[in-house]
């Protein structure tokens, strides 16, 4: 029997054989469902299924090599992919193969002859095409969406046109700023000041929690605000606490012309200056965290769990207390959240600024695969609803996997407050640089070492 005659059958069916068209419809789906276009190679349209296999190969060949650069070179092909350019490379195959999935499919349901067929077969055989054929294409489609999502997340907060930078003396160094605007106050203030410093080798970590409240925040010689404040922010009002610098910052816009253009803005650049000056460590990028995005965050993520250890009251200053929230372990919508971090009626700076960290911590432990999964979309608006920051799309990849290596660590902290010997009224930045120094040393000290190579 030649190849042509035992094609026959397939490509030219006899309909009064019902054993032989259900056998014939078996083969057609399960070979459209493993190798998508061969059912039409075999019995239909040839160059439609030369372009599905072909298309399908080269799926194939994508995720293999996509497999292989995420185990060898994963900081390089995040680097690739993870921009807005890259993603929508991505969303575009994504939908295409879902497109030609269901052209495909839909074909071979029609090339398979169900209507021919008798018996519990002709059910059979029709569940499983259409199964076969939605259930990929539908799963394509999802994957578009959440790539359509980041894409849309990616353009929004990182900046496409800045550079890759290097680490300085081997770290990269982030101010993290917590936004505050609440309806007890004009305008934003940076109320929540984190220092997070990372080696760009071990992924050794360290935080330094900076209090808002600190006094006489030095600058250096070629900040903008060396000119108004060559002794340092000391004047005797509230105004000259640490956080009124993003406050000055933004009444004095021509201090910083470009920051604008740049991504940030004149108050996160008077704040950076000043920030420097209290850690002695050069800043290279902001994260500025929108408190009222985080409830929006929060309540995407489904609420956070935290443990409770004293009464904090949902009021502002001198005003009356609206409710409680009660010791305890509690689970809290993005409302509950955000006043639990950031209510200080009654309290002082350094409990809020442990209950700001209890809830970063709660907060971060929800982002499990399950919750990415079922609601990325909403958390991917509410993180462009949320932050704001400078670091650049190219860096994505590298600072991606390096955070993978941070989590392997244990974080170091250094809480800059009057428990870790600070006097935050007039505060001796020559200490403060030298705990600095300690807690970056501890941090690489938990590191293993870098392996070199035997002589």
């Amino acid at each position: 029997m030649t190849l042509l005659e035992a094609r026959t059958p397939i490509r030219h069916p006899e309909p009064g054989r019902p054993e032989v068209m259900q056998r014939r419809g078996w083969w057609l789906v399960l070979l459209g469902f493993l190798l998508p276009g061969s059912a039409q190679v075999l019995a239909g349209n040839r160059r439609l299924g030369r372009f599905g296999i072909a298309a399908t190969i080269v799926l194939l060949v994508l995720l293999l090599l996509a497999a292989i650069g995420w185990f060898a070179w994963r900081a390089a092909l995040l680097t690739v992919v993870a921009n807005s350019i890259g993603l929508l490379v991505v969303e575009a195959l994504l939908i295409g193969y879902a497109i030609l999935w269901l052209v495909l499919g839909l074909d071979t349901l029609r090339l398979a002859r169900v209507p021919k067929m008798e018996g519990r077969a002709k059910a059979g055989i029709a569940a499983v095409a259409i199964l076969a054929t939605v259930a990929p294409a539908a799963l394509a489609g999802y994957g578009a969406t959440l790539v359509d999502a980041s894409r849309g997340l990616v353009s929004g907060l990182f900046d496409f046109a800045r550079p890759a930078v290097q680490p300085i003396d081997g770290r990269y160094t982030f101010l993290l700023l917590g936004g505050d605007a609440g309806e007890d106050r004009e305008g934003m203030r940076a109320d929540s000041m984190t220092v997070v410093t990372v080696n760009a080798e071990t992924g050794a970590a360290t935080m330094i929690g900076v209090p808002r409240n600190l006094r006489n925040a030095p600058f250096s010689a070629d900040s903008p605000l060396w000119g108004p404040w060559p002794n340092g922010f000391d004047c005797e009002s509230s105004d000259c606490l640490l956080n009124g610098t993003y406050t000055y910052g933004e009444a004095h816009p021509e201090l910083y012309p470009d920051a604008i253009r740049n991504g940030s803005s004149p108050g996160i650049e008077a704040t950076r200056d000043a920030v420097e000056g209290v850690t002695g460590l050069e800043l290279q990028f902001f994260v500025l965290v929108d408190m009222h995005g985080f409830e929006d965050l929060v309540d995407a993520l489904g609420g956070v769990e935290l443990e409770v250890t004293e009464r904090v009251p949902i009021a502002i200053e001198g005003g009356p207390v609206e409710e409680w929230i009660e010791p305890g372990v509690q689970r809290m919508d993005g409302y509950h959240a955000l006043w639990y971090a950031r209510s200080r009626a009654g309290s002082s700076d350094y409990a809020r600024m442990a209950r700001q960290r209890q809830v970063q911590e709660a907060v971060v432990s929800q982002f499990t695969p399950q919750t990415l999964l079922t609601k990325y979309s909403e958390l991917s608006s509410a993180g462009q609803d949320m932050v704001q920051t400078d670091v650049p799309q190219a860096m994505i990849g590298s600072l991606s996997e390096l955070a993978l290596q941070t989590r392997q660590l244990p974080i170091t902290n250094l809480e800059l407050v009057p428990d870790s010997g600070v006097t935050t009224g007039d505060p001796d930045f020559e200490q403060i640089h030298a705990m600095v120094q300690a807690a970056l040393a501890e941090a690489d000290g938990l590191a293993p070492p870098t392996e070199t190579p035997e002589p």
